[in-house]
């Protein structure tokens, strides 16, 4: 996977490089004495803003190669350890190793290459914007002393000083262990910093730089500190490319590796850099749900901080606009229209009433608004304490929850419909404008719209949940608070000022067919759910149990109102889809179905995974959805199932990649969380020079044809 990446790479950079002729790489040697030793010193130096790659070049690129001959022969020196690499964040979050300015490598020059001609073939990768490929050939002429000059472009001292700083080999006082991962053939290598100074790292660079090391796959380092203990506790997260042998290397289910497998590391930390290697003949299968949840409560250190600036230099003030905003435009949103067709409703039946009274109704909704994001809020909490990712509309990705949700509103449809009557945000009575009680059911109207709204999307709302996603616990209940004030507000101000709903028609007989038909509107919510209940369980097996809860459950209610109210009778029918539903659950038919997503599309959209994301080459675009998601739908329909972007697609070889997010996906809400997203939609595009670009939640064809260029 790593070698198609470099294809690609070079491959796409060709081009440019043969209309400019020109590579922002120099490079020269030196051949001379230092601490005793015949040492070749291959200086490298690079434009402002470029940079080559380590030996372990981090997640793309290639590591600087240097050949030697003498006489057209080939011949081996010995090579001493590379200079300390610094670390650079490219587009789409890649992390590089590598080096910028001026460098040197160093080699070992034997006595028999006296009076000799050394030819030096060096080849390597430089990128800034774009990568270029680059090399060059030229020769040394060594003298009787082994000494020589071709343009070193740096001093003897110089040399020298960066000598005495290449890493040695060494130990250092840190405890290395392996974890199984959360996720399926994924390690994890943990280290532990006792005595711990943060002053002595960097922003730009790693504590630890791994080596290659077949089968690891090595991540991005996560750094925590420990403050009250002075403890840095680090991770680096593996996969396991062995499954990706023939035949497969299966990660050992036992958590003992057949042979122990040494990986050497470059650590960073302290006044010198020193190599070590370490031995692992086993990993820890529980240890990492424990190592999580201390994570949650520490503190990133500057080594996380550099890779989400962005995200926590947002000043709170605009976060929490953007957040209000969001909220307020939720308003408007497909999924959540049916409850505030509701709340309209209940603000006809109380028009003519006293502004107190009224207020207390939009008070009571605005209550039932806020108190459910806290709970959201809370539950957030709690899971990202065990580590596991999380994201916006998490609450859909569970078929129970779904279920759930999709009796009640059913029943509330019933309701409606007049099969039975509660306190509702109209009243009792719909039409009895001197009914004043219905507070309880402005309060659970705040509670449906939040559930019904939080799994959609809306203009500025995609940067507020990012950043309460992604900072101190105290944020996600500050930025919900504003999120919930912006869904609420319309229904606040016309509390406070009811004069705004004068231009709504006095309660009268016509409220009876509004009546009915707010009941079909719940209906076709309940169709809705029932649509993303099939996105997550099997209804092929379970379909038939849920059905007849619903018939049996419409039955319970006819009866009462329609046939007998003997309190046996309703006991039993009522009791009848409760024993139904327990005995579906015991069967695991609420199981997460392993199903493939099902995309009608004459298109020809493949799934989507991060390791085919890499390996394609561009143009790609990839579309994140849920059926759950009503704002994917409309963007499918406007803009993605349409002729024109079928043509566009096909006329530029566009590969069309889809990530279904119905079920959660670690491996989906880590891309999202990588790239600062936190829901669905989510679209990007991977342009022909290998850059990833985030389109955001809202698309067009336009806009899809500006991000490829």
């Amino acid at each position: 996977m790593q070698l198609l990446k470099i294809f690609f790479l070079i491959t796409l950079s060709l081009n440019t490089f043969a209309q400019n002729n020109v590579n922002p790489v120099k490079v020269g040697a030196r051949a001379l004495k230092i601490e005793g030793e015949n040492i070749l010193a291959v200086t490298f130096e690079n434009d402002e803003h470029w940079h080559t790659y380590w030996k372990n070049p981090g997640d793309a690129g290639t590591e600087i190669k240097i050949e030697f001959q003498v006489a057209g022969n080939d011949i081996t020196l010995t090579e001493l350890p590379w200079p300390k690499p610094k670390r650079y964040i490219e587009q789409g979050n890649l992390w590089a190793y590598g080096y910028s300015h001026k460098y040197s490598l160093y080699f070992k020059l034997p006595e028999t290459l006296k009076n000799k001609t050394l030819d030096i073939n060096s080849q390597w990768l430089v990128c800034k914007d774009i990568c270029i490929p680059g090399g060059r050939i030229f020769a040394i002429d060594l003298d009787g002393d082994i000494t020589g000059n071709a343009n070193s472009l740096i001093s003897d001292d110089k040399l020298k000083s960066e000598y005495t700083k290449l890493p040695k080999a060494g130990e250092v006082k840190f405890d290395f262990f392996l974890n199984k991962n959360v996720e399926e053939n994924k390690l994890s290598l943990h280290y532990l910093i006792e005595n711990a100074d943060l002053n002595l790292i960097s922003d730009k660079e790693s504590v630890i730089y791994p080596y290659h090391q077949f089968p690891f796959d090595y991540k991005h380092e996560e750094l925590y500190f420990d403050k009250e203990n002075k403890l840095i506790y680090g991770r680096i997260q593996i996969d396991w490319d062995g499954v990706y042998e023939e035949p497969p290397m299966e990660l050992p289910q036992n958590g003992i590796f057949d042979q122990p497998i040494t990986a050497r590391f470059l650590v960073n930390y302290g006044p010198k850099p020193i190599i070590i290697e370490k031995s692992f003949k086993e990993f820890s299968l529980t240890g990492e749900e424990a190592l999580n949840k201390i994570f949650t409560k520490l503190n990133t250190t500057s080594n996380k901080k550099s890779e989400g600036s962005n995200k926590k230099d947002q000043s709170l003030f605009w976060v929490l606009i953007f957040g209000f905003l969001g909220g307020l435009i939720l308003n408007l949103m497909p999924c959540v229209l049916p409850v505030i067709s509701l709340k309209l409703f209940g603000l006809v039946a109380h028009r003519d009433e006293g502004k107190k009274n009224i207020l207390r109704h939009n008070l009571a909704y605005t209550a039932g608004v806020l108190s459910s994001f806290f709970v959201l809020g809370a539950v957030i909490i709690s899971i990202k304490e065990t580590g596991a990712k999380i994201g916006w509309g998490f609450q859909l990705q569970s078929p129970i929850f779904v279920f759930i949700m999709l009796m009640f509103i059913f029943i509330l449809a019933l309701n409606m419909l007049g099969l039975f009557e509660f306190v509702t945000p109209g009243g009792r009575t719909l039409g009895n404008k001197e009914l004043k009680s219905g507070f309880m059911g402005d309060f659970v109207n705040g509670i449906i719209a939040v559930i019904l709204s939080t799994p959609c999307s809306a203009p500025f709302l995609g940067s507020a949940l990012t950043y309460a996603f992604t900072t101190e616990t105290i944020n996600i209940f500050i930025v919900f608070t504003s999120i919930g004030l912006g869904l609420a507000f319309p229904f606040i101000i016309t509390g406070i000022f009811p004069t705004l709903i004068k231009f709504l028609p006095k309660p009268g007989a016509w409220m009876e067919k509004l009546k009915n038909f707010l009941g079909l509107t719940l209906l076709l919510t309940v169709v809705w759910l029932y649509d993303v209940l099939d996105g997550l369980i099997d209804l092929e097996f379970s379909g038939i149990y849920i059905n007849a809860i619903l018939v049996m459950t419409f039955f319970a209610f006819f009866l009462r109102k329609k046939i007998s109210r003997n309190p046996f009778l309703s006991l039993v029918f009522f009791v009848m889809p409760v024993i139904l539903f327990a005995q579906t659950v015991k069967m695991g038919g609420f199981d997460i179905s392993e199903t493939q997503s099902r995309t009608s599309s004459s298109l020809d959209w493949k799934k989507w995974s991060k390791p085919k994301l890499d390996s394609l080459p561009g143009p790609i675009f990839v579309n994140f959805t849920a059926k759950w998601c009503l704002t994917c739908k409309v963007n499918k329909k406007l803009v993605l199932e349409t002729d024109e972007f079928k043509q566009f697609s096909q006329e530029n070889k566009i590969s069309l990649l889809e990530g279904d997010w119905t079920k959660r996906d670690p491996e989906i809400s880590a891309f999202l969380e990588s790239h600062s997203i936190v829901g669905v939609p989510a679209y990007f595009v991977k342009t022909k020079s290998g850059q990833i670009k985030s389109l955001g939640e809202t698309i067009s064809i336009d806009k899809i044809r500006e991000a490829l260029k």
